[in-house]
């Protein structure tokens, strides 16, 4: 591959990061890895109406979680700042000036009443060389007036001019050649004059370009743009430098009509974005795949994969091997489905994979929040405790949630296991075990075992009921890892306490 390989991830700070976002972001990140390249982390804040506080924090805190390294940003600084599109306008200005100066691009004044009445007039109106001699532009005004309306602080947009009949061809790394006729492109707006800022089109070709950019890897819904952006580097003289353009397929509903949405998240219950949002002007909450539960890396496996095979049907993938193994050659041009459900399934692999160490690192903000203070647990307890319970669960909130009764004595015990398991005699079988329990010279698994099986025998009492019981005293509900395990894990102490509480609390359901 081509070498310094430079990408960029370019945000804009309108909102969370969408997840076909942090897709877009770990394709640039995987590709700059590989080819021991840089990742740019450009904020491109140049809509200056729909900029939400909060939001760049948001994208930071996202790609750090992720573990989606950037480079140069700006946080990190980098050699090509500032990185952050609001502070460059003397540059934007300066190629504006350069466009105009060249006769690539022109001066536009007409109002917004002024474009709606040539639109009503004309079907299909498009600002194009056919209509621009029409309009009042620096084509059909005299320098003269163009200045004194300048002057005069009349708003205008800089359009770039555009000479139709021109066949523009768009190399692609996943679609190859695309060929679009100028004719059907119009006159875009470069430069807007109202807030002394760029549009996107001009801002991101002029960074790209100042910044070494090699390769633009973006959503496919900027196709249809990259002819202007090819008419834009030759109009600059920058054609020999431009980048390699990456057009990427969009993420899908899961029924694959149409492009993901957060409704569609809503509507079927998992998140759309990675880290929970709080909406600074509505205030609504929006769910993340962080705060649900999620592994970072398994997100990232699980994403990859959305668009992308490594040529064969290895599912489960290190960073370091999606690093080694990533190309475009292996990108699909369609869409790709957001099987949500495959989500989950990634996750509980990787829930499987992690020892009970790490796990319980990422449970402690679990733990807090349910009144438990990790630091009352030893790191072998608490490992010991997961390395239990990890493949009963696909999130970390299911892990913490059946992890519970390790950290937390029950204080109410599951209905329907009480109708079934504790019956008119369970108190006094139970005050039997107690009897059982504070006896053993062993409290071991594998030694406690066959001592209490051998007194149910001996006793003729039912093993199910006695156990289920059992179980239900110290557990609060009649499921969970293997029963000797955890009464030697929580220790004799807890058990017989455990079980007096049961004694003392539940009630002997009125029998039918």
């Amino acid at each position: 591959m081509e070498n310094n390989v430079r990408v960029r991830f370019a945000p804009s700070p309108t909102g969370p990061l969408h997840i076909g976002g942090v897709r877009t972001a770990l394709y640039n990140y995987l590709f700059a890895r590989q080819n021991g390249g840089k990742m740019i982390l450009r904020i491109e804040d140049t809509d200056s109406q729909r900029f939400v506080p909060g939001a760049e924090d948001y994208i930071n805190e996202a790609l750090a979680w992720l573990g989606i390294g950037i480079d140069e940003g700006v946080r990190e600084g980098g050699p090509y700042g500032p990185y952050k599109q609001s502070e460059r306008r003397d540059i934007y200005r300066e190629h504006v000036k350069m466009l105009l100066d060249a006769g690539r691009a022109y001066i536009a004044f007409d109002t917004p009443a002024e474009l709606e009445a040539a639109r009503n007039e004309h079907k299909n109106f498009q600002y194009d060389a056919s209509t621009r001699l029409s309009m009042r532009n620096s084509l059909t005004l005299s320098a003269d007036e163009t200045k004194a309306l300048i002057d005069g602080g009349h708003p205008y947009v800089v359009r770039f001019k555009i000479e139709p009949g021109r066949d523009v061809k768009v190399n692609d790394l996943i679609r190859g050649e695309v060929t679009i006729n100028s004719s059907i492109l119009d006159d875009k707006v470069l430069y807007k004059s109202a807030d002394d800022l760029p549009t996107y089109h001009l801002a991101n070709i002029v960074d790209d370009h100042l910044m070494k950019i090699t390769h633009v890897i973006r959503g496919e819904e900027w196709l249809p743009s990259a002819p202007l952006h090819v008419l834009l580097y030759e109009a600059f003289g920058w054609a020999d430098t431009m980048p390699r353009f990456v057009h990427l397929p969009l993420l899908l509903k899961p029924d694959g009509k149409g492009k993901l949405s957060k409704r569609d998240g809503d509507r079927l219950g998992f998140p759309v974005f990675p880290l929970e949002w709080h909406d600074p002007i509505s205030g609504a909450i929006s769910a993340g795949y962080r705060e649900q539960g999620y592994l970072p890396q398994a997100v990232i496996n699980f994403l990859a994969l959305l668009g992308w095979n490594p040529g064969d049907d290895t599912e489960i993938m290190s960073v370091d091997t999606l690093i080694e193994k990533f190309g475009f050659d292996h990108c699909s041009k369609a869409g790709a489905k957001f099987a949500f459900e495959k989500g989950k399934w990634f996750n509980h692999e990787y829930l499987m994979a992690a020892d009970g160490a790490t796990l319980a690192g990422l449970l402690e903000p679990h733990m807090k929040a349910d009144g438990v203070d990790p630091a009352a647990f030893t790191e072998q307890y608490k490992a010991r405790a997961l390395d239990m319970l990890k493949s009963r669960a696909t999130l970390l909130s299911d892990l913490w949630d059946q992890a519970r009764f390790f950290f937390k004595a029950p204080e109410s015990y599951e209905e329907k296991d009480v109708r079934k398991r504790w019956k008119p005699e369970t108190p006094a079988q139970m005050g039997e075990l107690i009897g059982q329990l504070e006896a053993l010279p062993d409290f071991s698994a594998t030694a406690a075992e066959p001592v209490i099986l051998g007194w149910i025998a001996e006793k003729g009492y039912h093993l199910g009921n006695v156990m289920n019981a059992f179980r239900l005293a110290v557990v609060g509900q009649c499921k969970g890892p293997h029963m000797f395990e955890i009464t030697e894990l929580i220790g004799r102490d807890e058990t017989v306490r455990r079980i007096r509480r049961a004694i003392d609390n539940i009630e002997v359901p009125a029998q039918a």
